[in-house]
């Protein structure tokens, strides 16, 4: 933390005061990096990303990350802070964001990309060093200032992080006060204030936060809850779904909301399917071990911080779960058919914990994937393996949501990959389905203003007929 920070977060200071401070420095260093070309903003993404990519801080993060949060694991968060940031580096500097950004003469429309302002990046305690850098890198590319409001619990290794990208941006030349981070100790009335006093906010975390987002007056960006539902089709590679399967669920142990929380598996195959879950590491739970763990996992209907995003062996110990379980590399309970309060298992878990569902046929799978998201998930995304594109195709076609994840693992696949179209990112845009207000994966395009150019084109006006007449040849005038 820079000492303008530090002196600003003394206890006679109020929460009006500390964010007038930061977005009083962030329009300074706004302005000084207001002409810079694209080539210069390219730089200062190149960076950010570096800042966090480097092998040595990328480790260091990612220890700090799992000591200060007890959430998921380290090789996973190294993992994270290195493949999301080199995919997001990829996606960024094929993007143009500064000037012209489209010319259509036939159109007359010429097209200028403009800076936001100053970005309010809520992160999560899931992710509170990739999900920052992640923001910043799509933020400064539009030449925006981004001041960061870390979770409590993060709050050090988000601070530690910033520190790196203050650092990068000088070695550069640009001014450290593009990226700022709230300084200690974060609050939700410090939060609220900066979200109220920013010009766009970008939240990623609790729903909670989000709607605190939405409902500040200022432009925001929130993302939807995860309880991604996966469907184990007939004509599914069961080997090649269960391998996939088992790397998405224990990554990060379960701590992405792109992360499977169950999976609907076709009778004709259910069998099978299970021999293959258990030959990659699953342990399937006898009903008594399913009792320990509902018993465990929830506390007064809330997650159990002491059982969520823990190894395998930590969590078969807290549950009670015994030896031969403890070897697990995660945990399945079968269930019936049902969502809603009344059946925990339904909900998003952020453990190693996989509800199993059996299903009589495809449209009953497809009905209660539905279900399972209208209860947890809306408009999230669903995941399916299998060799029928047809049924591909009626998922995409008919179920609420914003991404259908095909033979792959989920994880890895949902928040962009090389080997799929969608872009990086660690937040996802659900749509109205989940009172969003973007139904894609957040982007460089959510950080810029368009101005748009208009010249006059040759009359482009069609004859009443034109427009009308079908319609009066069917209904009359």
């Amino acid at each position: 933390m820079n000492e303008a920070t530090a002196r600003m977060a003394s206890p006679e200071a109020d929460a009006g005061e500390i964010i007038a401070g930061l977005i009083t420095r962030a329009r300074t260093a706004m302005a000084e990096f207001e002409k810079a070309d694209q080539a210069r903003v390219d730089e200062a993404v190149t960076a950010l990303a570096w800042s966090i990519y480097e092998p040595s801080r990328a480790k260091e993060l990612a220890e700090m990350a799992v000591r200060d949060t007890g959430l998921g694991d380290v090789e996973s968060k190294i993992i994270k802070n290195t493949r999301k940031t080199f995919g997001a580096l990829r996606d960024l500097l094929r993007a143009k964001t500064v000037g012209i950004i489209e010319d259509n003469p036939a159109l007359g429309l010429v097209k200028y990309a403009k800076p936001v302002g100053v970005v309010a990046a809520v992160a999560p305690s899931t992710n509170p060093a990739a999900t920052p850098v992640n923001k910043a890198m799509m933020a400064i590319k539009g030449r925006n200032a981004v001041i960061v409001a870390p979770s409590p619990a993060g709050l050090s290794t988000t601070t530690k992080t910033v520190d790196y990208m203050r650092a990068e941006l000088k070695k550069i030349g640009l001014p450290e006060d593009l990226v700022q981070v709230l300084p200690s100790p974060v609050n939700k009335a410090l939060t609220q204030e900066l979200m109220n006093r920013s010009d766009l906010i970008v939240c990623t975390g609790s729903q909670n936060n989000v709607r605190r987002a939405y409902s500040s007056g200022t432009p925001a960006i929130g993302v939807g809850a995860g309880n991604v539902p996966v469907i184990i089709d007939s004509t599914a590679d069961l080997a090649d779904a269960a391998e996939k399967i088992m790397m998405s669920k224990c990554f990060d142990n379960s701590t992405s909301c792109s992360s499977e929380n169950s999976i609907t598996v076709l009778d004709d195959v259910y069998d099978d399917a299970i021999e293959a879950l258990k030959a990659v590491g699953g342990y399937l739970c006898s009903a008594e071990e399913k009792e320990k763990i509902l018993n465990t996992l929830w506390v007064d209907g809330h997650l159990n911080r002491h059982v969520i995003a823990k190894d395998a062996d930590v969590l078969a110990d807290t549950c009670g779960l015994g030896p031969e379980a403890a070897k697990a590399k995660f945990f399945m309970v079968e269930d019936e058919n049902k969502t809603g309060k009344d059946h925990p298992f339904s909900d998003e878990k952020l453990s190693l914990v996989l509800t199993v569902y059996r299903a009589k046929d495809f449209a009953a799978a497809k009905d209660h994937v539905q279900n399972v998201l209208d209860f947890v998930g809306m408009g999230h995304s669903v995941g399916i393996h299998t060799d029928n594109d047809d049924h591909v195709r009626e998922l995409a076609e008919d179920l609420k949501v914003v991404r259908v994840i095909v033979n792959q693992a989920h994880t890895f696949g949902n928040g962009g990959s090389f080997n799929n179209g969608l872009n990086f990112t660690l937040s996802m845009g659900c749509g109205t389905w989940a009172g969003n207000s973007i139904s894609e994966n957040l982007n460089y395009r959510h950080f810029i203003n368009i101005t748009h150019l208009v010249r006059t084109i040759a009359e482009d006006k069609p004859s009443e007929e034109e427009l009308f007449g079908s319609h009066w040849n069917k209904y009359g005038k």
